[in-house]
């Protein structure tokens, strides 16, 4: 149960580090708030791996997962690239 509720931290976490950063005075704490948001996506993936691996998910519902991650990580990348 603490890997699932981990889990839903950090997905939570990737939008409200976007939004919280958009707010923010400058594109420098922007971007600080979009690599957090990214390093919340690297965890996120690295525990749908364990979750995987422990067998809680199927390996159809971890592809959907990563795939569905994979997106959003490219889509911040891009953010993140054109704030430099």
């Amino acid at each position: 149960y603490s890997l699932t509720s981990q889990m839903r931290r950090c997905a939570v976490s990737i939008p409200s580090n976007i939004a919280e950063g958009h707010r923010r005075s400058s594109r420098l704490d922007y971007g600080r708030f979009l690599h957090i948001a990214f390093g919340s996506g690297a965890e996120l993936e690295t525990q749908i791996e364990i979750a995987s691996r422990l067998k809680y998910l199927s390996s159809t519902h971890r592809d959907a997962l990563i795939q569905n991650l994979d997106e959003v990580m490219k889509m911040l990348n891009r953010l993140i690239q054109t704030l430099k």
